[in-house]
């Protein structure tokens, strides 16, 4: 099965339950060679939802020290194509990493924060 590392919004319980019908069991991990950022939300409509006007993101760096704390999930293939929807609309692209623990893992980056 495969490993999705999460900074931001799919560690809310309530962002689970409606991408992926459950609520999903994950470890405390950390997210290596990134930096926490932000990007902003330019949909007003998006913003009245969420209550915030920035979405958690994380910038690539390539700093081995530098560290972004989060959870590892162990997800299905098509939990995994849900978190991709989910993800979509806010311009975030999936990229393969290797946490902290060594555990290979997908996370989610703004695509102009991706490493090159």
């Amino acid at each position: 099965m495969p490993l999705l590392f999460s900074y931001g919004t799919l560690q809310e319980h309530a962002v689970q339950l409606s991408t992926f019908g459950r609520l999903l069991d994950g470890h405390r991990d950390e997210l290596v060679g990134f930096e926490p950022s932000q990007v902003k939300i330019e949909d007003p409509q998006v913003v009245t939802a969420l209550g915030r006007t920035h979405h958690a993101n994380v910038t690539f760096n390539g700093k081995r020290r530098d560290r972004v704390p989060g959870t590892v999930f162990e997800v299905t293939d098509a939990e995994l194509a849900a978190a991709d929807r989910f993800e979509r609309p806010f311009a975030y692209t999936r990229i393969a990493t290797t946490l902290a623990s060594g555990k290979e893992a997908w996370v989610y980056v703004s695509a102009a924060s991706a490493p090159r």
